[in-house]
């Protein structure tokens, strides 16, 4: 098994392959953690600007796996001046399914920044250009191969559409820029010497 000489101490290795997991497992949780600030970010913009539901993004993003039902009356209800319309089962697979999606994107980030060196203001740079790289490969690739196997339709392929194009990129930007600075302690601590 390959490995390296951890912080430069003779005779202390540390395999490749746990380190990557342990860098994966730090951008997971980073992921998870910028996924709650893009989902407050849309969530408000659902509930002010867009008039369409506070609660709405999750109810959407559920509807890859269940009926689009929620989503729907969240938007009448919204259009008639209640933006809060709440139903629990939608709400936490919608949540869920956001979480997972931003636990896998954020496991890619920290592995890119930790193979890069990536720290400081380099790694909220490339934060905010990875938010616009997983823009663009769930709005032309992961949503339309999400619709299509769980037969979803047009709320999840056309999502970007839906929500807007300019929110739709602010909230990636922003998914990427709260996962570099959440992966900023570890990227100060760890990756500049390994």
């Amino acid at each position: 098994m390959a490995t390296y000489a951890a912080n430069n101490v003779p005779g202390h290795s540390v395999s490749i392959l746990a380190q990557s997991t342990r860098t994966a497992a730090i951008g997971a949780v980073a992921g998870v953690g910028a996924s709650l600030v893009m989902a407050m970010y849309a969530m408000i913009a659902a509930a002010t600007y867009q008039n369409s539901g506070f609660f709405t993004p999750l109810y959407h993003i559920a509807s890859v796996l269940i009926a689009p039902d929620a989503m729907m009356t969240s938007m009448e209800r919204a259009m008639s001046g209640s933006n809060f319309y709440f139903t629990l089962g939608p709400a936490v697979v919608g949540a869920v399914i956001h979480m997972m999606v931003g636990a896998a994107y954020g496991a890619i980030l920290a592995l890119i920044a930790r193979a890069a060196k990536l720290h400081g203001a380099g790694l909220i740079a490339a934060g905010a250009a990875y938010g616009l790289i997983v823009f663009a490969v769930s709005t032309w690739i992961g949503l339309p191969l999400a619709a299509a196997i769980f037969s979803a339709g047009d709320p999840i392929s056309n999502m970007a559409s839906m929500v807007g194009y300019p929110t739709f990129i602010a909230e990636h930007v922003l998914f990427g820029l709260a996962a570099a600075a959440i992966l900023l302690p570890a990227a100060r601590r760890n990756w500049g010497r390994s």
